[in-house]
């Protein structure tokens, strides 16, 4: 029993948890059993880690640049605040998990790897379940892992004293909202992508289908049949023509907003915190720091192009032998070189806009618990809804809704961190899902205790079916055959 755990912590520390390497040998895999000969294999693993690596590249370097700006605001002003952001969510949970529960954290793990065996059978079973997604993005896996893992001692502690019976729950309640969610981000992503043979594993999965369906219904075409707006469609006059350039259009509201905000940080904090070296030029210390922004999405959006090819092209050998009609769940950032480039940056701002609204009411309404925006949710859960939500109803759809994520991120949080005492730790993962359905979950199984974990279970797994009765002759040829699903739906 030990040299299995051994082995398995040798593998989801080296390979699970590095999504590079994960994805890596989901495309070996899927390489091999298409018969492709060695060098071929080894050509696309190589292309498939590197344009992951670059893509790591570009989200981290988004996240580096922009997090201490928005944790700066806690310090400069004296806040008692949590930070909503997954890695301090993540720390959160390590640093208080057993001083509250009397739970290790290293049970977590155990959780991940029960919970992706779930996934993988729920998906292998799929004419049955119909689930089709794989959730491969194991970086998210860790911190959701580690989020639901407190949420659930919270919810369920009819369970404390038998650790197998706790640890299958969550792995059962988790491993489907892994199936389920990623599984309901199919529909937009292909539609999305014309194809291109992915959907999305990560933190807003119910966020993506919700507000993608807001979008169609809110804001898509009207009875008179007029064609919705999309971002790239509006011409705009004169010298503001300069915005529909994604890098130049990206720079400038950067430098706008996020140049306001060092500037209330001010030069003196700036140069405390080694942010900015002493003597240097406040202005050009703004202008560069705000143009990363541009450069770190360009790089994000070469790896997406490096990497989808390769995952994608192989996935077919693992969907044909092992998991019939499945697709691999990816990160968010790869639906950024897809759609409208300008999405990306102005869903941002919404969503920001949304966040800073919201944090502004818990201050006048003297909220027990504060927030302080993490740059994660607030860039990746907002410009991927306003991509999808840009796609089908335009530029209306891609500023509301992303702005009222914003908002629900905030409250949802505040609110879920609040009670169940993970804001005493000073963060919480924040993101959409986490600030809507899991708190929702939450509830369920606290008030209802083992019934209540029946109901969140049955609930997950009655999505799909439904999904699948409204579209049976579509479900699944959208997955196998997307130029038979366009002629079917009638999609140009």
């Amino acid at each position: 029993m030990d040299i299995l755990l051994k082995i398995w912590s040798y593998f989801a520390v080296n390979v699970l948890q590095q999504p590079a390497f994960m994805i890596g040998l989901i495309v070996m895999i899927g390489y091999v059993l298409l018969g492709k000969p060695w060098y071929d294999v080894l050509a696309g693993v190589i292309k498939a880690i590197v344009g992951y690596l670059i893509l790591t590249v570009g989200s981290g370097g988004l996240v580096n640049n922009f997090r201490p700006v928005l944790v700066g605001l806690k310090d400069r002003f004296n806040m008692n605040a949590m930070v909503i952001d997954p890695y301090f969510g993540q720390n959160a949970v390590t640093a208080g998990v057993e001083e509250v529960f009397g739970k290790a954290f290293g049970n977590a793990m155990i959780l991940l790897l029960i919970a992706f065996i779930v996934n993988i059978l729920l998906v292998r079973f799929s004419k049955v379940t119909k689930l089709r997604a794989l959730f491969t993005t194991g970086h998210v896996q860790v911190q959701q892992a580690a989020t639901a893992y407190w949420l659930i001692l919270f919810a369920c502690p009819f369970l404390l004293n038998n650790n197998v019976a706790l640890l299958v729950v969550m792995a059962l309640i988790l491993g489907a909202y892994w199936a389920v969610g990623s599984n309901l981000t199919i529909k937009p992503c292909q539609e999305l992508t014309d194809g291109a043979g992915f959907c999305l594993a990560h933190q807003q999965m119910f966020g993506i289908a919700f507000n993608t369906w807001l979008a169609e219904k809110l804001f898509g075409k009207k009875k008179n049949g007029k064609e919705i707006k999309k971002i790239d469609e509006i011409e705009l006059p004169g010298f503001m023509s300069i915005f529909n350039e994604n890098m130049v259009c990206t720079s400038i509201l950067m430098i706008v907003f996020f140049g306001a905000i060092l500037c209330i940080l001010g030069r003196d904090y700036l140069v405390e915190q080694k942010f900015m070296k002493e003597g240097a030029s406040m202005v050009f210390y703004v202008i560069q720091t705000c143009l990363y922004f541009s450069v770190y999405l360009a790089i994000l959006q070469l790896g997406v192009r490096t990497f989808v090819t390769e995952l994608t092209a192989s996935f077919q050998g693992i969907a044909d032998k092992l998991l019939p009609g499945s697709l691999p769940g990816v990160d968010c950032a790869v639906v950024f070189g897809f759609g409208s480039a300008n999405a990306v940056p102005l869903g941002f701002l919404a969503g920001f806009a949304g966040q800073i609204l919201a944090i502004i009411a818990l201050i006048v309404l003297k909220s027990p618990v504060l927030v302080i925006c993490g740059f994660v949710p607030v860039f990746f859960d907002n410009a991927t809804i306003a991509v999808f939500a840009n796609e089908k109803g335009g530029i209306k759809a891609a500023l509301l809704l992303p702005f009222f994520s914003g908002i629900c991120q905030v409250f949802g949080s505040a609110i879920i961190a609040g009670w169940v005492g993970m804001a005493a730790y000073g963060g919480y993962l924040g993101m959409w899902d986490w600030a809507v359905v899991w708190p929702v979950m939450t509830a369920v199984m606290k008030f209802l205790s083992y019934a209540g974990v029946l109901i969140v279970v049955i609930v997950l797994l009655a999505i799909p079916q439904i999904q699948y009765r409204k579209d049976k002759k579509g479900y699944f040829l959208i997955t196998e055959n997307y130029e038979a699903y366009k002629e079917l739906k009638g999609i140009k």
